[in-house]
């Protein structure tokens, strides 16, 4: 008999979870996944990044209609209507494929789906739905939660006071929605409703949008929502929020204080972040702290301080997105089984994938400078705008540009950073260069099809070295 009844037990079936069980079947390891949910995928692909996505698409393209885009192609349309439900069917429709597509994997590779959500008896123990299941080795990747905000009740039902999930699942467009949070969730959520007729106010703790991205990428992010109709409400904080009937009345004030101020919408967005969620995992009855951020430590190998429990994705440090959970779901299961498994985390691309998306990898220029102790002859930067690249021209897509840093003396890529309406897909060349040890000579020598918007990336790599041709 058995010492475990597996080999490898996941908690949790999000990007991080279910990839690392999947791995870990490959390997030839008996392997189980513990979910609580009805559907296989966690967050992103139930309430996340996926109906996001099928919700952003169809709000542009029904933006393309209606604002005169199609006309100005030659493209000539009735009235212009919206059908909500409809739009939130295909959303679901997709989120229905692809969670269905996670259960046929597992079953293709013999991982067992245990139902319900799993907590520690010990370091190879867990409970799950009131069975004990026993695993060599525990994998932890439960990912993350919404920040609350104090003093702000959320009622996703209600739709008035809402958090990511309940903006998602909205069944009217708000006459006024105001966004609390001017990060990637809030901007992405808040650009869905303001395409589909809704005013949208976004307000800022900081005195800028998008914390984290590159400088020139957060001025720029400013005025394109702007020129879309967002209203910006920057070094702003929210200090309390109450409901009466189906208004919401906020009370602002400046960030670093002073008068108070109140705006009233039907629809509130709180969108201040996300938090590791580890809620009801027992850790302590295994010895496992977490740190001051709620996440938990591991080292190189994604192993605990406890021997045997491993973790990844958002619960641990690092950016919480469902491609580094899934790099690292295949890094611990690969560890697992003797192999060697490496995230290298210097070069995890992220994504704002409102229109044009804003995408970036590696160090923004401030980073670059403060590792170079302010040294500004230390890297060298070049630029090139989308208005001078022939394929967003043709497509009448102006916006943007491309940004390369580079160290001054190898020449080697730090990071790069671009605004065009592919940009979550030209930043992946961006990341497998700088995988490779890239120089920007490398990507400005590299033949790159015309007319792609890709082609902004070879000018801004020129750029750095003082000669682009097409500007």
């Amino acid at each position: 008999m058995a010492e475990y009844d597996y080999d490898v037990l996941v908690i949790g079936a999000g990007p991080g979870g279910y990839v690392a069980a999947i791995r870990a079947a490959q390997l030839g390891l008996k392997t189980a996944c513990a979910d609580g949910r009805e559907t296989l995928g966690g967050t992103c692909l139930n309430v996340g990044c996926i109906p996001s996505k099928a919700l952003l698409h169809g709000s542009e393209k029904f933006a393309e209609a209606a604002d005169g885009t199609f006309a100005h192609y030659g493209i000539k349309t009735g009235p212009v209507t919206l059908d909500l439900e409809a739009m939130q069917a295909q959303k679901l429709d997709s989120v229905r494929q692809l969670t269905g597509g996670i259960e046929f994997l597992f079953k293709k590779n013999k991982v067992s789906w245990l139902k319900g959500y799993a907590a520690f008896e010990d370091a190879h123990t867990v409970v799950v739905a009131g069975q004990k299941v026993t695993a060599k080795n525990v994998v932890i990747a439960t990912g993350s939660s919404v920040t609350p905000l104090p003093g702000v009740v959320v009622d996703n039902d209600a739709g008035i006071v809402v958090d990511s999930t309940g903006a998602l699942a909205l069944d009217r467009v708000p006459n006024h929605m105001v966004v609390i949070g001017g990060g990637v969730i809030g901007l992405e959520l808040g650009s869905v409703w303001r395409r589909l007729g809704a005013k949208v106010t976004v307000v800022e703790f900081l005195d800028q949008l998008l914390p984290g991205m590159d400088g020139d990428v957060r001025k720029e992010a400013a005025k394109i929502f702007k020129k879309q109709g967002m209203e910006l409400r920057l070094s702003t904080k929210v200090t309390g929020v109450a409901v009466r009937g189906k208004t919401a009345t906020l009370t602002l004030e400046p960030s670093a204080g002073g008068t108070s101020e109140t705006l009233e919408a039907d629809c509130v967005l709180v969108a201040i972040g996300r938090r590791p969620f580890v809620d009801g995992l027992g850790l302590e009855k295994i010895g496992l702290d977490v740190n001051k951020r709620g996440q938990i430590e591991t080292d190189h190998d994604f192993r605990t301080s406890v021997p045997g429990v491993w973790a990844v994705g958002d619960v641990i440090p690092g950016p919480m997105l469902a491609h580094k959970a899934e790099d690292e779901g295949i890094a611990v299961a690969e560890n697992i089984a003797g192999l060697t498994g490496i995230v290298n985390h210097a070069v995890i691309p992220g994504v704002v994938y409102t229109f044009p998306e804003f995408a970036g990898v590696g160090l923004t220029e401030e980073a670059a400078l403060v590792a170079a102790d302010g040294d500004k002859t230390a890297i060298k930067v070049g630029k090139f705008p989308m208005l001078a690249n022939s394929r967003a021209k043709t497509n009448h897509e102006p916006d943007g540009f491309v940004k390369v840093i580079a160290d001054a003396k190898t020449d080697r890529v730090l990071g790069v950073w671009c605004i065009a309406s592919v940009a979550g897909s030209m930043i992946a060349e961006a990341a497998l260069a700088m995988e490779f040890g890239a120089t920007s000579e490398d990507i400005a020598y590299t033949c790159h099809a015309h007319p792609t918007h890709a082609e902004a990336l070879k000018e801004a790599a020129m750029a750095v070295m003082g000669k682009p041709i097409h500007m």
